[in-house]
């Protein structure tokens, strides 16, 4: 019997032209959004590409390593055209200095403000909004609609078990829609390497897991349709409460449980970290300078080359101390306002896990590894790369005071300085995280999008148990 229901449903869905016209636009949408992020990756790579070779060409003809001006530049993410995430958001250009706090800087939509007008349309925006209007609008008639055509009633004058009908119904819809969606998806992916998009095995099985999540949240929505169906008598009543539904769990419910964490949480501005620093660094200024004339007072020699050699052995040494106090001062500062941050972000995403839409964008980003964990990554990377280019400039013996000096401080004087080779620079080299620490990371978000699943499924099972077929 389950199966001859299973064949009805799909044969009552697919035959319709409803079917026919919205799969065609789904189809049309999702291989445009592989099509459109490959190209944006392509174009983001050669922006890429083009940064770095400036990055080096303006060091060109620079004879001290003391006056070089060293950028590092975070690489584009294959799956971030699919999943953009925070990767547009974030600053992708970090000005390398031996010392002191890295700020990325230049984000994509500061490139181009037009994309944070219209965002992107991606494979995430295709699930999250065009995918669960999708499923509404072939399931929030699924039981009530056949009471209303006289269906249900003349299916129940056999003797057909309810757990078998209501079980075939959602698993019918489910295959009748979700199987044909996944033509195009798989065209989709095989569109990627064809136009340039490098795709090893870590990113397949990354890409692999987003469709699967992408399949449940579908689910949610679908079984969601059927619950609300068995509950109401008229399909009407049901479309319009699962639109407001869907207005509340993608719209509403992830924006509201920001405001909701800020207010709850306060994290203190850029600005008031800036102005902390400020002050406290013009306070280790006025300190230095006064231990600086308080010393040349103490240590007056008439020779003046003794003089010179002690007063800079001094002021590297008030200097080191000064850039070690500003940076534990510094670190005190952002750990502090780090705590404060990833506590409100906590706070944010407890709250907008409520909505399914929420769960899934979570769970797309953190598997294309485009989440929030893409900017404290690359700030780490930024970090240990910062140290190995102080060691390169200490070898190069460049004074971090900002002059170059040899052996005991004497002043290096060169005749006919030779141009610096940028290819001794130590190279920036970002790799992400493996794709089973993307998974692991991923794993609450998608319990919480089977829980629904499961849920709304045994809600419609149960509510259906009790419907009046008649």
């Amino acid at each position: 019997m389950f199966k001859i229901i299973l064949d009805k449903e799909l044969k009552e869905i697919i035959g319709t032209t409803k079917f026919a016209i919205t799969f065609g636009v789904c189809a049309v949408l999702i291989l445009l959004a592989f099509y459109v992020g490959a190209r944006s990756y392509q174009s983001s790579m050669e922006g890429y590409n083009a940064s770095v070779t400036e990055n080096m060409r303006q060091m060109e003809g620079v004879t001290d390593w003391a006056n070089i001006d060293h950028r590092i530049i975070l690489p584009p993410q294959p799956l971030a055209a699919l999943v953009s995430g925070v990767s547009n958001d974030i600053g992708r250009t970090v000005n390398m200095d031996v010392r002191g706090e890295l700020r990325p800087e230049g984000s994509r939509f500061n490139e181009d403000p037009i994309f944070a007008v219209f965002r992107f349309l991606d494979l995430e925006f295709i699930f999250a909004i065009v995918l669960s209007l999708f499923a509404i609008l072939f399931g929030y008639d699924a039981i009530n609609g056949e009471k209303e055509r006289g269906t249900l009633a003349l299916s129940f004058a056999n003797s057909i078990p309810r757990d078998q009908y209501i079980l075939g119904k959602i698993v019918g819809s489910f295959l009748a829609l979700i199987i044909p969606l996944m033509i195009p998806i798989l065209i989709g992916c095989l569109m990627l390497p064809l136009l340039g998009v490098p795709m090893n095995a870590d990113s397949w099985l990354r890409l692999g897991m987003v469709i699967l999540t992408g399949t449940l949240y579908f689910g949610v929505f679908l079984t969601l349709s059927v619950f609300i169906s068995t509950l109401t008598q008229r399909s009407s009543t049901s479309f319009l409460i699962l639109v407001v539904a869907w207005i509340f769990a993608v719209l509403i419910i992830p924006r509201t449980s920001v405001l909701a964490a800020g207010r709850i949480v306060d994290v203190a501005s850029v600005d008031e970290i800036d102005f902390e620093k400020g002050k406290y660094s013009a306070q280790l200024f006025n300190e230095n300078m006064a231990a600086m004339q308080s010393w040349t007072q103490q240590n007056y020699q008439s020779d003046h080359r003794l003089m010179m050699e002690g007063m800079q052995a001094f002021r590297t040494e008030q200097q080191d101390l000064q850039d070690e106090n500003m940076r534990l001062f510094v670190e005190q500062l952002n750990e502090q306002r780090a705590n404060s941050s990833n506590l409100r972000t906590k706070v944010a995403f407890s709250l907008a896990r409520i909505s399914p839409t929420a769960s899934f964008s979570l769970a797309a980003s953190d598997l294309a590894f485009t989440s929030m964990e893409l900017r404290a990554s690359y700030q780490e990377a930024a970090s240990a790369y910062q140290q190995e280019f102080a060691a390169f400039m200490r070898s190069k013996n460049v004074d971090f005071g900002g002059e170059a000096y040899v052996g005991h401080g004497a002043p290096v004087v060169v005749e006919e300085p030779e141009p610096i080779d940028t290819r001794e620079l130590p190279l920036f080299a970002y790799e992400q995280p493996p794709a089973s620490e993307a998974i692991n990371d991923s794993l609450p978000d998608l319990g919480l999008l089977f829980m629904f699943n499961a849920f709304f499924f045994a809600g419609a099972f149960v509510r259906f148990n009790r419907y009046d077929v008649r």
